[in-house]
């Protein structure tokens, strides 16, 4: 393999690597404008990949220049999956991850879906010494099956050294993260002061789910689980599976599942809290507009994101730990949603009902 540091790789080099002309591999890189055979492509792909080329549209600039100046405040974040950008939860973190970057000027080099990695032009161009210093990889747990997956991943790891995990965990990487097991735990121990003992579960499978049963298990109750991931619609369709009536309270694993609990109540005409007391995790700004309004575990979002760019400066100036591992820390907030004591929500309800008998 030809060394980066030594030589720049030149689409001459990955010609004579493919046997096919240089014409060739600038059709593969730019796609067209002629057609290249399905065969003829693989070979200047594989030959991409294996000499690291990286196609350097700066080149005559960076001749000029220090290759680390380049790069010096650039970051690159990689996520597991597109539609978090959907999501409120994450696109708090991002916005932390942005607003930190600006002030302390930095700038995002790139943001990009594992996925897209997989392609070796695009991968050579970004994931890069002379591109970024440091790199966020968001929730890439969601993302990782196979062993293609790791093996990527380890091959990403190799090329940029200071690399930070956001709201997920890796052997011996930097992580800024909450505590799940904490936040699930304390949610549930706020519905059990209240009286509640039927309680059930709804959310992604973590360590969440272990926080709501170790809180059950210390009253010697039963718990009951409904492993979903962390959308309104998954808590929507969980919901529709779970025995309603049955329970008293129900903790969910983010807000948003938290959010389509609430839909099917309404819909099934179950008050929220008088019938099922809900709590939830995350504390996104939409979750004190609910109605009604969420009690959540809060989680610092912004903080995360802006806890992640703060990592990755002092791993770069040497004043941080490279496997440093946070928790960032979370708080109770308390709304509608949990209600009363469950004594005193039930002498509520027979109030109401003898009120409504006399009028």
């Amino acid at each position: 393999m030809i060394d980066e540091d030594t030589k720049q790789v030149t689409q001459i080099d990955v010609a004579q690597k493919a046997g096919v002309s240089r014409s060739v591999v600038s059709y593969v890189i730019n796609n067209g404008p002629r057609v290249v055979s399905n065969e003829t492509r693989t070979r200047v792909l594989e030959a991409i990949a294996e000499l690291n080329y990286r196609p350097n549209k700066h080149a005559q600039r960076l001749i000029q220049e220090k290759w680390n100046s380049v790069a010096e405040k650039q970051i690159g974040i990689i996520m597991s999956h597109g539609s978090l950008f959907e999501r409120p939860y994450y696109g708090a973190i991002l916005a932390g991850i942005q607003e930190a970057a600006h002030a302390r000027h930095h700038h995002i080099r790139f943001i990009r879906v594992f996925e897209s990695l997989k392609d070796p032009i695009l991968l050579n161009q970004l994931i890069h010494k002379h591109e970024i210093s440091g790199l966020i990889l968001l929730s890439l747990n969601q993302t990782l099956e196979s062993e293609n997956d790791y093996g990527l991943l380890k091959h990403v790891l190799g090329r940029i050294q200071n690399v930070v995990c956001v709201d997920w965990e890796y052997e011996n990487l930097a992580s800024v993260n909450f505590d799940r097991f904490a936040a699930a735990n304390s949610a549930t121990h706020h519905l059990l002061t209240l009286g509640h003992q039927r309680v059930a579960y709804i959310g992604p499978c973590d360590q969440r789910v272990a926080g709501y049963e170790a809180a059950m298990s210390e009253q010697g109750l039963s718990t009951f689980s409904l492993i979903s991931k962390g959308s309104a619609e998954t808590g929507y369709d969980q919901a529709s599976l779970c025995n309603m009536m049955h329970y008293s309270a129900i903790v969910a694993g983010t807000d948003e599942v938290a959010f389509g609990i609430l839909k099917f109540c309404k819909e099934k005409a179950l008050d929220v809290p008088r019938t099922i007391a809900l709590v939830s995790i995350d504390n996104i700004a939409l979750s004190a507009f609910a109605q009604p309004s969420l009690t959540t575990v809060a989680v610092p979002q912004k903080g995360i994101g802006e806890r992640a760019v703060d990592m990755l400066i002092e791993n770069k100036r040497g004043t941080n730990k490279a496997n440093k591992q946070i928790m960032l820390p979370i708080e109770l907030v308390i709304r509608e949603s949990c209600g009363l004591s469950l004594s005193s929500t039930k002498t509520a309800a027979l109030d109401e009902q003898k009120q409504l008998k006399f009028r």
